[in-house]
């Protein structure tokens, strides 16, 4: 576990660090509501290599990023109120499929993960915060 604090500028060192401590690419993001979950994701996206920008996937459920043969899954599941509406559109193919998946929001479908990453990230100040990586 690693606990790291920082500032909202400091963020892309922050995501570096974090990369380098994956071992499972299946990562989970807590934080309330405006904590920075899609910020970090997009900067965490940035250092595995790739050059999208990422978006908040919060209407389409999941975004798709690509770079050469690897692919990123995010999901923001706000909306999803049941473990069965993620598996009708699909959810468990994305776990599946050996790429990463980062999940914002992900009580619902926590029953069909073995193994994964957590990353908690909490409000601590308005330009600070602190991160928790299991």
């Amino acid at each position: 576990m690693s606990e790291l604090k920082y500032q909202l500028n400091e963020i892309e060192e922050v995501a570096q660090s974090i990369a380098k401590q994956m071992h499972h690419p299946i990562i989970l993001f807590k934080g309330q509501m405006g904590a920075g979950k899609t910020t970090f994701v997009q900067a965490l996206i940035k250092q595995l290599g790739f050059e999208t920008k990422a978006s908040s996937p919060t209407f389409s459920l999941v975004n798709e990023y690509h770079n050469q043969d690897k692919k990123v899954f995010h999901f923001d599941l706000y909306r999803i109120n049941s473990l069965q509406e993620a598996l009708d559109f699909g959810f468990e193919e994305y776990l599946d499929s050996g790429h990463y998946c980062f999940i914002e929001w992900p009580e619902h479908i926590i029953k069909l993960l073995d193994n994964y990453h957590i990353i908690h990230i909490q409000i601590t100040c308005e330009n600070k915060r602190l991160l928790v990586f299991q």
